[in-house]
């Protein structure tokens, strides 16, 4: 049933996170947004998608009500399927058990780059980022969904580092650079969601989000944009969806 109910940008950035994933996927979470939309997809019918942190949880199950703060709180070892350690993680990354990874950062360029390091000249930056943590990791190893803020400052057409590579400089470039598996699946956002081009590994507008406009969404972004042949117009979250989110986060911790 299509909602009725006002939503705000990080709910809406959840749901459409939550759709982007299947049943029987492993998918690499962080806190927040990526956490509310894997728990959100377990809920909404894919009872076999299995959540793993980097603190080394995996098959972690959110209680309503209790988000963890961050991935090493003990709120993410109940009913668990286990805990491993940090490298036992990345290892699960390296040997390709990974399906989905979810990123975000401060800066995204036209081929999935992004960047979480900083923000200027690199010697003397206007700003400094937490940097990489398993994001390097996560970004080489997996297919990406990337959930981020609309903003012209954040999509730009070079990203001043690149922290964690999408397809660096399109085309074959990212497998050139001795990364033949993973790539950016979706970026999705407040606007719009967006895929990338086969061929040039560009990023392009697969769908507008309700009551978005095409100029709109290029007004944001710090590039010419391409737009897929068949633009949809993204289905608004339901009711249900709302409703299971707000239940999962009834603070609204994550998605005021």
């Amino acid at each position: 049933m299509t909602s009725s109910n006002r939503y705000t940008a990080s709910e809406i950035l959840t749901v459409l996170s939550a759709r982007a994933l299947e049943n029987g996927q492993l998918v690499f979470a962080g806190i927040g947004i990526p956490l509310l939309a894997a728990t959100l997809a377990q809920r909404l019918g894919r009872p076999g998608l299995t959540i793993l942190f980097e603190g080394g949880v995996i098959g972690a199950f959110v209680e309503p009500g209790k988000l963890p703060p961050s991935t090493n709180d003990q709120r993410c070892t109940k009913r668990a399927n286990m805990v491993l350690g940090s490298a036992d993680v990345l290892l699960l990354l390296q040997r390709g058990y990974v399906d989905i990874g979810f990123m975000g950062g401060a800066q995204i360029d036209q081929y999935g780059n992004l960047n979480s390091s900083f923000i200027g000249d690199p010697d003397a930056p206007k700003v400094r980022l937490p940097g990489s943590g398993g994001g390097n990791d996560i970004s080489s190893l997996t297919n990406m969904i990337v959930a981020m803020k609309h903003e012209k400052r954040r999509f730009v057409e070079q990203v001043d580092f690149i922290t964690s590579p999408g397809y660096l400089r399109g085309q074959n470039s990212r497998t050139d650079a001795g990364l033949p598996a993973g790539g950016v699946f979706r970026v999705i956002t407040e606007l719009a969601v967006f895929g990338f081009d086969a061929e040039t590994r560009r990023i392009k507008v697969l769908s507008l989000n309700p009551g978005v406009t095409a100029e709109e969404v290029q007004d944001n972004t710090g590039f010419p944009l391409t737009f897929d042949d068949g633009v949809t117009v993204t289905e608004p979250p339901t009711n249900e969806e709302l409703e299971t989110l707000r239940m999962l986060d009834p603070e609204r911790l994550f998605t005021a």
